[in-house]
C-alpha cells in the first residue's frame, strides 16, 4: 500500500535525529566502548535517589538507586500581567510550539551555525527560509548580525510584503554543540537590533544553571522592555532529563497560543512528574536549590578540565578548541583535514571510540565539515585520556 498521500510534507520532511541514533548505538554497544558522543546529563548528579510506591492491595513497587537513574534519564524513545509562564514537556518540546506558532512557509528566521540539531529537524519542516548568522568563541557576532539586517530598513518589519525577520534563535549558555557562551555585551547589542528590526528573540537556554563562572551572566530576558523575549528553561539538566520539566517564559499573548497548541497535543507534562518537581522545590526553596545548583556545576566543571587536560595532552598540534564556561560540550576542529565524517563514522567508530562529526550541526549536512563534537557529562576522565589517545592516533595516520 502507498502511504505518502496520507502524509502531509512537513511530517514528509522530518529526518531521523543523530543524536538519537547514536543513542540507541550506544544502548546496544558492549561496555568496552570509550564514548564522548551522547549529550545525555550524568544521573549521578539527579537528587532523586530511591522510590517505594505503595499500591491499593498494601504491596509497593521499589525503585532501587539503579532502576531510579533510568527512570530519571533520557529514554529511547501561569503567570499574570505582561510576562507569562508555560509548563512544557522540557524546553524541547516547548520549542516546538513555538515555531509552530509563529513561523509560516516563507518566513526569514535568523540562527548561527553550528546550532542544536533538535532545532534545525524541528523548524526545516516548517518550511521557512533560516539564515545563518556567524558566531565565534563568544557565540553570535553583532556586527554579522548588522550586516544581514542592513538588507532591509527598520521600518519594513510593518510591510508583510518585505518579509523581514521574524525572530532569532539562539542558545546563550553553553551552546550545543559549540560550548560557547554569549557575553553581556553581546545580548545588549543584539537586543538593540531586534528592538530596531522589530523581531522577537527565542531565547533557549538548558544549560543557564551549569555556567562555570560567577556572577552568572544576565538573560535577554532580564533587558527585555518590549516584550520580545521567548525564553525556554529545563530542569533536564540538573534535576532529570527523564521527568520532561522545563518551562516557558513570555509575552502573555503568545504564551496563551502556545497553551492551545498543547492542549491539542501533549495536553500537559505528567501530572507526577510535575507534583514531585515542585515539591522537591518546596521543600529546598531558593537556597536548597541553588546550593545543589552548585554541586552540579562543580562536577561538570571537574568534567569538562579532565577533556581539556586530555586534549591538551593528545590533541595539541592536531585540533584547536575554545574553552566552553557552561554545558557539557567540547567543540573541536582537526587540522590539516576538510571533512571527519569517514574519521569519526568510521574509523574511530572502529576502534570503538565514540565522538560526534559536526555536519549534524549544520544546515546543510552534506557539506565537508572539520569539528566535532565531544561530550564530557558521562565519560570518566580515564575514558576521555583514552578516548583522545586513541583519536590522535587515527588522526596522524589520515594526515
Amino acid at each position: 500500500m502507498n502511504y505518502a498521500r496520507f502524509i502531509t510534507a512537513r511530517s514528509a520532511a522530518r529526518k531521523p535525529s543523530a543524536l538519537r541514533v547514536m543513542a540507541e548505538i550506544l544502548g546496544k554497544s558492549s561496555k568496552s566502548v570509550l564514548s564522548l558522543a551522547t549529550g545525555a546529563p550524568n544521573p549521578n548528579m539527579f537528587p532523586f535517589k530511591t522510590a517505594v510506591i505503595t499500591t491499593d492491595n498494601k504491596e509497593t513497587i521499589q525503585f532501587d538507586e539503579d532502576v531510579m537513574k533510568r527512570a530519571l534519564q533520557y529514554s529511547q524513545s501561569a503567570g499574570q500581567g505582561q510576562m507569562d509562564m508555560c509548563v512544557t514537556c522540557g524546553s524541547q518540546e516547548g520549542l516546538c510550539k513555538v515555531f509552530e506558532m509563529i513561523v509560516n512557509p516563507g518566513d526569514n528566521i535568523l540562527i548561527n551555525e553550528p546550532i542544536y540539531s533538535g532545532a534545525i529537524h524541528a523548524v526545516q519542516p516548517l518550511g521557512c527560509n533560516m539564515i545563518n548568522v556567524s558566531s565565534d568563541g563568544h557565540g553570535i557576532i553583532p556586527d554579522s548580525l548588522r550586516e544581514i539586517l542592513s538588507k532591509w530598513k527598520p521600518e519594513d518589519s510593518k510591510n508583510p510584503e518585505k518579509n523581514t525577520p521574524k525572530f532569532l534563535y539562539t542558545v546563550p549558555n553553553g551552546n550545543n554543540p559549540a560550548g560557547n557562551s554569549l557575553t553581556t555585551n553581546r545580548k545588549r547589542e543584539i537586543y538593540e537590533l531586534a528592538r530596531k528590526y522589530d523581531f522577537l528573540i527565542i531565547e533557549d537556554d538548558p544549560y543557564y544553571f551549569m555556567q562555570f563562572n560567577k556572577p552568572w551572566a544576565p538573560t535577554f530576558l532580564s533587558m527585555d522592555v518590549d516584550g520580545r523575549v521567548i525564553r525556554a528553561d529545563s530542569f533536564s539538566k540538573v534535576l532529570s532529563s527523564g521527568l520532561r520539566i522545563g518551562f516557558l517564559t513570555g509575552p502573555k499573548p503568545l504564551i496563551e497560543r502556545i497553551v492551545l497548541h498543547i492542549q491539542v497535543s501533549t495536553m500537559h507534562p505528567s501530572t507526577f512528574a510535575q507534583l514531585l518537581v515542585s515539591q522537591l522545590l518546596y521543600q529546598w526553596g531558593e537556597e536548597g536549590f541553588l546550593a545543589h545548583v552548585d554541586r552540579v556545576t562543580d562536577f561538570y566543571r571537574k568534567q569538562r578540565d579532565a577533556l581539556l587536560a586530555a586534549a591538551d595532552k593528545w590533541l595539541s598540534g592536531l585540533a584547536e578548541w575554545h574553552v566552553p564556561t557552561a554545558g557539557m560540550f567540547l567543540w573541536v576542529k582537526i587540522k590539516g583535514l576538510h571533512d571527519v565524517r569517514k574519521l569519526i563514522e568510521e574509523k574511530a567508530f572502529k576502534k570503538e571510540i565514540f565522538m560526534l562529526p559536526g555536519y549534524h550541526f549544520y544546515l546543510d549536512s552534506s557539506a565537508p565539515c572539520p569539528y566535532f563534537r565531544a561530550s564530557f557529562s558521562l565519560a570518566s576522565p580515564e575514558q576521555m585520556d583514552m578516548a583522545f589517545q586513541g583519536l590522535a592516533q587515527l588522526i596522524k595516520e589520515s594526515l
